[in-house]
């Protein structure tokens, strides 16, 4: 069983930065890509950023220049720096892991989510 973990969400003033930090667990033998997305009431579930297991990244063009998504294979937790925070980032934002659980089987995995509210 893998679980995804996530903390740093909360309320910050437009202009303001938060971090979020999510961490794998579990029976893991190799992760792949992990990422973040986000879900605003109303809207779709987007992807904002996401890092590949060689360090690789892309980015939603509207939070490229202030978003930076980073990871620590170590701890198995990627960590999304959140910079210039605007009204309009305010969303539930969710980490995803595509993991590798046996030689012969990878999965792809969400954490439960953290709000960010940005106030203006």
């Amino acid at each position: 069983q893998v679980q995804l973990v996530e903390s740093g969400g909360g309320l910050v003033q437009a202009g303001g930065s938060l971090r979020l930090s999510c961490a794998a667990s579990g029976s893991i033998f190799r992760i792949n890509a992990m990422g973040w997305s986000r879900q605003a009431p109303g809207n779709e579930r987007e992807l904002v950023a996401r890092i590949f297991s060689g360090g690789s990244t892309n980015y939603a063009d509207s939070v490229k220049g202030r978003f930076t998504i980073s990871r620590d294979n170590a701890k198995n937790t990627v960590y999304l720096q959140m910079n210039s925070l605007k009204p309009e980032d305010t969303a539930v934002y969710y980490c995803n892991a595509d993991i590798r659980v046996t030689v012969l089987k990878t999965s792809d995995y969400w954490g439960q989510g953290t709000q960010v509210t940005v106030s203006s």
